[in-house]
């Protein structure tokens, strides 16, 4: 392997914006935010949907509003007479 470019990996620390929830881990991902975590700084990188709080892995079912979404394609595409 050449060392040059490869992208190096170091601590990271991605958190869940619903439950709080940390999972510690090793990426190439970087951020402005550090936060120290058992004695290693981590990079700390904020994400709306993880494994705990996804509705695949939760069981829980939640409705998504799309109505607009659904309404704008229907225009969009609805045929002219």
């Amino acid at each position: 392997m050449k060392p040059e470019i490869h992208p190096k990996s170091h601590p990271v620390c991605f958190r869940d914006v619903s439950s709080g929830k940390n999972f510690l881990t090793q990426s190439t991902m970087k951020s402005d935010r550090k936060e120290t975590i058992d004695g290693i700084e981590y990079d700390v990188v904020v994400r709306d949907i993880t494994m705990d709080s996804h509705p695949v892995y939760t069981g829980e079912k939640r409705f998504v509003d799309s109505a607009g979404r659904v309404e704008k394609f229907q225009n969009k595409f609805r045929r002219k007479r």
